[in-house]
């Protein structure tokens, strides 16, 4: 039986640490973009929730005009949420918490990995498994088995 190489999906980007760390500035930029939003958007729900609380069911809705306006604000606030998002997809890179932590794909030795980049670190200098996440980041300077750097 032949031994056969994983296809490369050719619509798929992937990124070189030379390449991650150029589009860094502008991946910096919409994280922390999003960081901000999130927050934003969590405070309009706690806001929301907290004046539904208030509401009393049978009254003459004095709340009415209040939710309302908390609603179309949350609704807004969370489209320019999703539009950072859909920015960060474009590039492809995948955004993995709402505390800035990205994974760039990469090709290393032939097989997929991720180059691991958190909001707060000046380059991008780690890397895991497709399926180790966090916890299975390594320093790419700390690659001791001679393997190849990410490239594409």
């Amino acid at each position: 039986m032949a031994v056969t190489k994983p296809l490369r999906d050719t619509r798929k980007r992937y990124y070189t640490v030379e390449e991650a760390n150029r589009a860094l500035p502008y991946v910096r930029a919409i994280v922390a973009d999003v960081v901000r939003q999130n927050g934003v958007v969590e405070e309009l729900q706690q806001r929301l929730a907290r004046v539904g609380r208030e509401r009393k069911k049978n009254s003459d809705d004095l709340y009415s005009e209040e939710l309302t306006q908390f609603r179309n604000e949350l609704e807004v606030e969370e489209e320019r949420l999703n539009t950072f998002h859909q920015e960060l997809k474009a590039l492809g890179v995948e955004l993995r918490n709402m505390e800035g932590l990205c994974d760039f794909p990469s090709l290393m030795d032939g097989r997929e990995v991720y180059l691991c980049w958190r909001l707060g670190e000046p380059t991008v200098s780690h890397w895991h498994e497709l399926e180790a996440g966090f916890a299975g980041r390594q320093r790419l300077s700390d690659k001791a088995d001679g393997a190849t750097t990410p490239s594409a």
